[in-house]
């Protein structure tokens, strides 16, 4: 294996610097609000420097995007290795780790419309390449569910992966935190509750 150079350290934990404010600006701002300047002052770099390592607004939120489809890959990859685990159970295990993200300020928010963004992530091969193993597993593991009856078969599995996929944007649990009220893991619970029984008392 080939030795890093020192330059090239930097430049890396530079990066992975800039990708952690990224990620953070974005769950607390959202793309529309979050400007170049306000992540270059944050990791504390003139944004000729940030321009270096990314040349626009859009790559920043792709590379926050790449950042968290690979942590949810190593969540998943945890989970394949339990056999002891149903397909509904890894399923409930991804969506309520997404949900711990989101209310530990951890989950990038990207508007759903957004032609330039759009055109950056379908461009990206790395963050699709993530997207399509993340999606890939979970459709397995919803074929599975409902061949077993744990989740209604009359659904299309895309649907279901979607809604799973919209837990990590959601606004209910966010409210729910502000509110002071509950605790996250509750909010989770409850989150969790209504996203796979439904809001019928068992």
């Amino acid at each position: 294996m080939a030795k890093i150079s020192f330059r090239e350290q930097v430049l890396r934990v530079r990066e992975d610097a800039i990708i952690t404010s990224v990620n953070r600006l974005l769950a607390e701002k959202g793309f529309d609000s979050m400007t170049v300047d306000e992540v270059a002052a944050d990791v504390g770099i003139a944004k000729a420097s940030l321009y270096k390592h990314f040349a626009s607004k859009e790559a920043l939120a792709a590379a926050a995007m790449v950042r968290v489809l690979a942590r949810t890959l190593e969540h998943m990859n945890t989970l394949t290795g339990r056999p002891e685990l149903t397909p509904v159970q890894c399923l409930r295990s991804v969506t309520g780790w997404a949900l711990q993200l989101q209310l530990a300020g951890e989950m990038p928010a990207l508007p759903s419309q957004n032609s330039t963004l759009r055109a950056t992530l379908v461009s990206d091969t790395a963050y699709l390449d993530r997207l399509n193993e993340v999606s890939e597993q979970m459709g397995a593991w919803i074929v599975a569910a409902q061949a077993d009856g744990s989740i209604d078969d009359t659904l299309p599995p895309e649907l279901v992966l979607y809604t799973l996929f919209a837990r990590a944007c959601d606004p209910v649990p966010g409210v729910m935190q502000a509110s002071g009220q509950h605790t996250d893991e509750r909010i989770i619970e409850w989150v969790l509750q209504t996203c796979f029984n439904g809001l019928r008392k068992s």
